[in-house]
């Protein structure tokens, strides 16, 4: 994946401002070519820095109210066909290996504590699954953003936007 450059934020801002606006739209607000929007958004996707359009849907609005974080211990053996059978679950709908207690935490989307427990079980009956740990999201204080890194980065590359202190060189 890219690290983005300041132009890069700043088209990526003017999209979050209107996801609708075509290119030349961008080109006139941000004050430069049409070319170089169309240019540097295709290569933005080809490179995958571009989120699908389905990671704009949220899941309440499927009808799954509830959110849940499930911290997953996982047979080492199976790891693998572990997280192959957990990829295959629609209402997982994110997955990081982790360290600590747990192997794996997902996140999870239900429609009501009832749909939440046939999914817990769904998990637990996964080849690999050792054992599961759930929590309950009662609300979300603050959604996921970006927004603040890419108004960073408009003025420094992201790699100079961490402020490591007098003292640490910058390598």
């Amino acid at each position: 994946m890219t690290t983005l450059d300041p132009l890069d934020a700043r088209i990526l801002l003017a999209l979050d401002d209107e996801p609708d606006a075509p290119a030349v739209v961008l080109a006139r607000t941000l004050g430069i070519s049409r070319n170089t929007v169309h240019a540097r958004l295709q290569r933005l996707a080809r490179e995958g820095t571009l989120e699908p359009f389905s990671r704009r849907v949220p899941p309440a609005a499927l009808g799954f109210e509830l959110v849940a974080f499930v911290s997953l211990q996982l047979d080492q053996a199976a790891g693998d066909a572990a997280l192959e059978g957990l990829a295959s679950i629609p209402e997982i709908v994110e997955m990081h290996a982790t360290t600590g207690d747990g192997d794996v935490l997902v996140r999870v989307v239900a429609r009501d504590t009832q749909d939440l427990y046939r999914l817990a079980n769904a998990m637990l009956a996964i080849d690999g699954v050792v054992r599961a740990a759930t929590s309950v999201s009662l609300a979300q204080v603050m959604p996921y953003r970006t927004r603040q890194l890419l108004e960073r980065a408009t003025t420094q590359p992201a790699a100079q936007a961490v402020d490591q202190g007098p003292d640490v060189p910058v390598t």
